[in-house]
């Protein structure tokens, strides 16, 4: 006999950030989620979002979610397509998918437990240890401070780096990326991530700049709903475009790839609704020959990247886990050193939050 789902509650959960990510990001906001069942099961997950709209997934959770999914079989697919078709009339991605993705992780965490398992055996992990890249919010700290993290990650052991560009002056931003360069040395990655803050003759010329330093690949240098754009850039240069933390469906993910648009897509777990929706944008990456790294969450991003047939970079952004946040129940599910990230193996996902304070 197949559990049905009896219960999904919903909980707001904000952590102050060590160091803000600007003056409009000083927290981050956890919606932790509980999805139960008619055979006495139980499982956690969460849904995510640095700034905006942490009340309205709340609300979509409690009030148009629980009372949906109640008496539904708790099987994570047949859950997530059935509430996508509800949920579709208040838009196909965005809140909607953050929303859902807090149910989707339970249930995938409840199926883990079930089978007495971490969800990456249950899925099918195929290798030990993940390759993770420093990365942080940084476009606000002085050339000091950036080249003091730059070479914390080098004494950590990162193999690979990634930081902010966007100064309203790109001799700045060539001052600090070289900066960044000498500290690295030339046989690491270097990633750049403008997130959205410049247009398309604002990136070429960027580009003209900064891509002597070698670039691993460009981030989210345009508005990230400008697939035109975002088509003319990658014609005119040989410099790696990634994009997908602001793409929530698996519909503009194959808009992008169909148009020749990007090269690494990056998809934020919580932001495309989950397991579910991540795993089938991965295997369309996949079919069509595209780099996956997945975005921010690595303790969630880390597991499911262990799954991957193609090795992924997890981004690992400072002060920002969810461990260093100090907001899960119990130990973290991945464990993060020079070599990379490993699972730990911990029944679920392991991602259980603690209590409100």
């Amino acid at each position: 006999m197949n559990a049905k789902i009896t219960g999904l509650s919903a909980r707001l959960l904000t952590v102050p950030l060590p160091r803000p990510w600007g003056a409009d990001v000083p927290e981050n906001h956890f919606i932790a989620t509980t999805v139960t069942t008619d055979d006495g099961g139980v499982g956690s997950g969460f849904s995510w979002t640095p700034t905006i709209g942490p009340q309205a997934v709340l609300a979509l959770l409690e009030h148009d979610i629980a009372p949906f999914v109640a008496g539904l079989p708790a099987r994570a697919e047949e859950v997530w397509d059935a509430l996508w078709a509800r949920l579709h009339e208040a838009g196909g991605g965005g809140l909607t998918t953050i929303a859902m993705a807090g149910v989707d992780l339970a249930l995938w965490d409840l199926a883990g437990r079930q089978a007495g398992c971490s969800v990456p055996d249950l899925l099918g992990r195929r290798r030990e240890t993940v390759p993770v890249y420093g990365s942080g919010v940084n476009l606000h700290y002085s050339l000091e401070e950036l080249v003091e993290q730059t070479q914390r990650w080098v004494d950590e052991g990162r193999r690979a780096v990634k930081v902010k560009v966007g100064k309203p002056d790109l001799r700045e931003d060539a001052e600090r990326i070289a900066a960044v360069r000498k500290v690295i040395g030339p046989d690491r990655a270097l990633m750049i991530d403008a997130n959205q803050r410049w247009d398309l003759p604002t990136t070429l010329r960027a580009l003209d700049r900064l891509g002597e330093y070698g670039l691993h690949w460009l981030e989210e240098p345009l508005r990230a709903d400008d697939l035109s754009a975002y088509r003319r850039l990658r014609r005119s240069t040989s410099v790696p475009i990634a994009l997908g933390e602001n793409v929530h469906t698996i519909y503009r993910f194959r808009d992008f790839i169909e148009a020749d648009a990007v090269d690494i897509i990056q998809p934020n777990i919580v932001r495309v609704g989950g397991i579910t929706p991540f795993r089938r944008i991965v295997e369309l990456a996949r079919a069509n020959s595209i780099a996956v790294a997945p975005h921010l969450l690595p303790e969630l991003s880390g597991q499911l990247a262990s799954t991957l047939a193609e090795t992924a970079w997890v981004e690992a952004v400072d002060g920002a886990t969810m461990a260093e946040l100090g907001i899960l129940a119990g130990p973290a599910p991945v464990s993060i050193t020079a070599a990379g990230m490993t699972v730990t193996g911990q029944p679920g996902l392991g991602l259980e939050l603690r209590p409100s304070r």
